[in-house]
């Protein structure tokens, strides 16, 4: 194996987390490298079909993933079936071939989660619901916030339920995953097939169900979900950023079925339980991680295991890309830099926000940008503006510019308006609340 394998083995890691199952084995998973330079990845796909596909969809996730772990930029070129064998630029030499688990192996189960005091009450109810008939945790309801482990807790346990009862059935879907599938079942008149999917599973683990609130046809069809699987003894695990209490749209008869339960949050982890996270990433990548490196990542990452466990990524392709270079606290320093700075850029942001406000608000984004006059869509687009406002702190003319141009006058107009509003519903200061907790969890 060479290191740009290694390399490449490590973005399909990271672009793992960032789309679901089926659609990484059917898009992502076979792509061969081919060349790689300071400046421009090949790859290769086995169709022109895939070509497109993967060019068209996927080329910007995985030149985020090759920026992720190489720490710089590179265009990535998706070629068709290139059978010759793969080259390597002179500044990346062949290494001999380590030995790595491959990736996903050993992520999201029991045995991979450090435990610690942040945690192990969280850790113990999810073991508890996976190991045990225990209907007193039903549903488990676990909080806490972005990149702390929820996610790898209830892969965790489908991937126990799946060992110990082979034959049970397991959904896990995300909030907004199962709003969009139930909107396409809507438009496709085959609701009866979508319940009978989510309605006949022994265990139902979502992932963000924070999303689902203030969707009025998503939060009918959830509750009915969750009444009938309830009733029938069926465990559900949901997962948010936060407690049901401080979902503001979450409808009170959710909310109440969602606290019937038991909650558990999970804290950022302790010094200590940083220290074995790292190690603990080490060992599966087989890097020498010296204690005063290890300690330094500890002491300036805090609050996100998934950045302790980026910086041992970035750290590990530094050193793949130099022979094998000795990992040093220099290293360290470049590879937390990276993530710290690692801000998305302001047009991903209003991408984000203007996508949030069209789902919240049920109307299309094109919308939202355009010169339409009626009233919903006029107050979509106002507190559009508030919320990029809020979030940015852009001026007020650029902002305009991101609506087709309009005069900052317009723009400071939309901002009083809805400022003025939410001082007299709550309700529609609740749902931008949301919004704007939504958009800074993407």
């Amino acid at each position: 194996m060479n290191s740009f394998d290694e390399i490449f083995d490590l973005v399909k890691e990271f672009c793992k987390t960032q789309m679901t199952e089926v659609a990484y084995n059917l898009w992502i998973k076979d792509i061969e490298p081919v060349k790689l330079t300071v400046e421009k990845v090949e790859l290769s796909v086995n169709s022109e079909f895939k070509q497109n596909i993967v060019s068209e969809k996927y080329s910007e996730l995985l030149a985020k993933g090759f920026e992720n772990v190489l720490g710089f930029p590179v265009e990535v070129v998706i070629l068709q079936d290139v059978h010759n064998p793969k080259r390597i630029v002179p500044d990346y030499p062949p290494i001999p071939e380590p030995k790595m688990m491959e990736p996903g192996e050993y992520e999201y189960t029991f045995d991979t989660f450090i435990v610690g005091s942040s945690n192990k009450f969280a850790h113990a109810a999810a073991m508890a619901v996976a190991t045990h008939d225990i209907r007193n945790y039903n549903p488990l309801f676990i909080h806490g916030d972005s990149g702390l482990g929820k996610t790898h807790l209830l892969f965790a346990i489908m991937n126990e339920v799946k060992r110990r009862r082979p034959d049970s059935v397991v959904a896990y879907v995300k909030g907004e995953e199962f709003t969009n599938e139930l909107i396409a079942a809507i438009r496709s008149q085959t609701t009866p097939e979508f319940r009978e999917k989510y309605r006949k599973v022994d265990y139902l683990l979502v992932d963000d169900i924070q999303f689902i609130a203030g969707r009025d046809s998503t939060q009918e069809e959830f509750f009915h979900t969750f009444n009938a699987l309830h009733e029938a003894g069926k465990q559900i695990v949901l997962v948010s950023d936060r407690p049901p209490k401080e979902i503001k749209t979450l409808e009170d008869r959710l909310r109440t079925r969602f606290e019937m339960g038991l909650m558990a949050d999970i804290q950022p982890a302790d010094f200590e339980t940083r220290i074995a996270i790292i190690q603990r990433k080490a060992d599966l990548l087989k890097m020498d991680m010296p204690g005063e490196v290890a300690e330094y990542i500890a002491n300036n990452l805090k609050s996100n295991i998934r950045q302790l466990e980026g910086a041992v990524k970035n750290i590990k392709a530094n050193s793949l890309i130099y022979e094998n270079k000795p990992i040093t606290i220099l290293m360290a320093q470049t590879a937390i830099r990276d993530i710290l700075n690692d801000n998305q850029p302001i047009p991903v942001t209003i991408s984000k926000i203007i996508s949030e406000v069209g789902r919240t608000f049920n109307i299309s984004e094109q919308d939202i940008k355009s010169n339409k006059r009626a009233a919903n869509i006029s107050k979509a687009r106002q507190v559009a503006m508030y919320v990029i406002k809020d979030i940015t702190q852009m001026s007020m003319a650029a902002i305009g510019e991101e609506f087709g141009g309009r005069d900052h006058s317009t723009v400071v107009y939309a901002i009083s308006q809805t400022e003025k509003m939410m001082k007299t519903d709550s309700h529609l200061r609740e749902i931008i609340e949301d919004i704007t907790k939504n958009v800074k969890d993407m």
